[in-house]
C-alpha cells in the first residue's frame, strides 16, 4: 500500500499505526499522529486502520530557543 507519510510517498505493508511506526523505526515516546488531518488520540493507534493513500502526519516535539 502507497501511504503519503510527512509529505513522502512511503510503500508500506503497515495497516496500523503501531505497525507503520514499528516499520519506520520511530522509537520517540512523545508523538503526536494525524491521519487525513484528523489527529488521532494515542488510546485510538492500535484502532486506526491505514487505507490505501492515506496521508499520515508523526510530529515529535523539539527543544529550541
Amino acid at each position: 500500500m502507497i501511504l503519503i507519510v510527512n509529505g513522502e510517498k512511503t510503500e508500506t505493508a503497515a495497516t496500523s499505526l503501531p505497525a507503520l511506526l514499528e516499520e519506520l523505526e520511530y522509537q520517540h515516546r512523545h508523538l503526536a499522529i494525524a491521519v487525513n488531518h484528523e489527529v488521532v488520540p494515542r488510546a485510538a493507534w492500535a484502532k486506526a486502520a491505514l487505507q490505501d493513500g492515506d496521508a499520515v502526519e508523526i510530529i515529535t516535539p523539539r527543544q529550541g530557543g
